[in-house]
């Protein structure tokens, strides 16, 4: 699998992390599969391992600062020149600095200049690791398109026990090299994905909304253009975006918005996927004004939205058109049901009774349903590895075509 790596052209980023000793591995395992490889190492990092073994090992200097006193070293040029770019290890401040683009270190600078894929392997102790800090850190970092080398558990420097632990050399370069290698099955093709909720304006401060986040449909966005797809995101109000060189985003607030963007690029598209969490009723009427309070209840008339996803499915012609079901009971049935009313290709299921699925989760657990004897069922996984998952069937799909 590492015949994968000859020619490209790596940055290694090395971090203040004991984990650092690693990086020797690293380097000789990365030359070994006949990648060129430069290093940038951040002050506290020589603490741990000589930037003398490295450049030795790499054949080249190593950078540890954007200055040296007397010459620049051009972090835009070094992130413009590699085809990967791995922070091995990544500690929680470094992390932190890169989620927020202070570009204090050379390792930074460069990392806000890379036009490559970026991929993390976080290294700290457990307490650190389980931080919401750190978990909000490295969800942003995701949304940014860049990948995380999942931790390792075991023995931490502590002496506590647990996650924290940074990927093994052996694992890294092997989770590069399938990076790297990734197919261009959706190469030339056009895909539309809705994402995250819509927002239903009652008055100018009150709406009527979800708990959609939209990581899932990002991520599917995000795997299809690394895929080869040119993206439209249609975006309903998040807190998250995208950053894809590939992924064009759409704003949207309402569900009207919604369906009219989907409607406009639809003719031109290859594959629809409707991953957002559209609302089923909007208010009759919007008040102009702040609705006040008074004594007694308040009703406020509902009419329904319009189905983008039957919708498309009653004019589509060779597009392939995939829906999402959440359900919170009889799952299976209601699926299936969708699927053939709104004359889908297939469905992506998932349960609010599946721990860990659903909204506001890093996770998800789904089934992708075809029809009613053909149902996949997954387990759960992160939701960039259930995007390989559903964009993996996608490209299978279009292959039968």
């Amino acid at each position: 699998m590492s015949g994968n790596l000859a020619s490209k052209k790596i940055i290694l980023c090395i971090t203040g992390s004991i984990a650092a000793y690693k990086a020797a591995s690293l380097t000789r395992l990365l030359i070994k599969a006949q990648a060129e490889v430069r290093v940038i190492m951040t002050p506290s990092a020589c603490a741990f391992i000589s930037p003398l073994t490295l450049s030795t090992l790499s054949k080249h200097d190593v950078h540890t600062e954007v200055s040296d006193g007397n010459s620049w070293n051009n972090h835009v040029e070094l992130g413009l020149w590699a085809d990967a770019m791995i922070i091995a290890p990544c500690t929680a401040t470094t992390l932190g600095k890169m989620a927020n683009g202070i570009a204090d270190t050379m390792l930074v600078a460069t990392y806000l200049s890379a036009k490559c894929p970026v991929f993390i392997a976080p290294a700290m102790d457990l307490d650190m690791w389980i931080h919401p800090s750190t978990k909000a850190n490295l969800t942003k970092l995701e949304s940014y398109g860049n990948g995380i080398i999942p931790v390792g558990n075991g023995e931490l420097a502590s002496g506590l026990t647990g996650e924290g632990r940074m990927a093994e050399p052996e694992d890294i370069v092997t989770y590069l090299s399938k990076k790297l290698a990734a197919n261009q099955d959706l190469a030339g093709k056009t895909v539309i994905v809705t994402a995250g909720p819509t927002h239903e304006a009652l008055d100018p401060v009150r709406f009527i909304g979800n708990r959609s986040s939209g990581k899932m449909g990002i991520a599917i966005a995000e795997e299809c253009a690394n895929r080869g797809a040119k993206v439209q995101l249609i975006l309903g109000p998040s807190n998250l975006n995208s950053n894809h060189a590939n992924v064009t985003t759409f704003n949207v607030t309402s569900a009207e918005d919604m369906y009219q963007s989907a409607i406009a690029k639809f003719d031109n598209c290859d594959i629809a996927v409707m991953a957002a969490a559209v609302a089923d009723y909007t208010p009759q009427t919007v008040s102009d004004i702040k609705i006040k309070k008074k004594d007694g209840d308040l009703s406020i008339p509902l009419k329904r939205t319009k189905d983008i996803a039957a919708y498309l499915g009653s004019i589509k012609k060779n597009q392939i058109l995939i829906g999402f079901a959440l359900e919170t009971n009889d799952e299976i049935f209601n699926a299936n049901r969708k699927l053939q009313k709104k004359n889908l290709d297939f469905i992506v299921l998932n349960s609010l009774n599946d721990k860990g699925a659903g909204f506001q989760h890093d996770t998800n657990k789904i089934r992708i349903i075809k029809s009613e004897s053909d149902i996949k069922v997954y387990p759960l996984k992160n939701k960039t590895d259930v995007a390989i998952d559903i964009v993996d069937e996608i490209a299978a799909f279009q292959k039968k075509k």
